[in-house]
């Protein structure tokens, strides 16, 4: 299982990820502001078209257009909603690259001093 795992982490292109990262972070802070900026309108009450089917007058078309501006409104808090998880997750993406660079940087410093630390034993037992 750990070796799936392995190989999963390894196919990623890491340096690419980390590229990438500002960009996204960048993009999903946009689309933050884009949606923040422009707060929902509230939903009016629905009134009941007392016009029969077929025949448009204007308590019908008003009824209408109340319904259709509470259905923008209902998109606009889940559009708001889903930029606020987006951004979450860039800045979440954000820490977590730098955390596997950070740990990155450890491990080539750690294989290293494993490296010195083998031939200094390698020369202690040869003499």
């Amino acid at each position: 299982m750990a070796v799936g795992w392995l190989m999963v982490l390894q196919s990623v292109p890491w340096a690419e990820v980390i590229k990438n990262a500002p960009k996204l972070a960048d993009g999903a802070k946009k689309l933050w502001d884009a949606v923040a900026g422009h707060p929902p309108q509230p939903a009016a009450a629905k009134p009941q078209p007392n016009a029969a089917p077929g025949t448009p007058n204007l308590a019908a078309l008003e009824a209408r257009t109340l319904a259709l501006e509470a259905a923008v409104s209902d998109l606009h808090s889940q559009m708001f909603a889903s930029s606020e998880l987006i951004k979450a997750l860039a800045e979440q993406n954000t820490q977590l690259v730098q955390r596997v660079e950070a740990n990155r940087v450890r491990v080539v410093w750690l294989s290293a001093a494993v490296a010195v630390l083998a031939i200094v034993a390698i020369a202690a037992w040869l003499r």
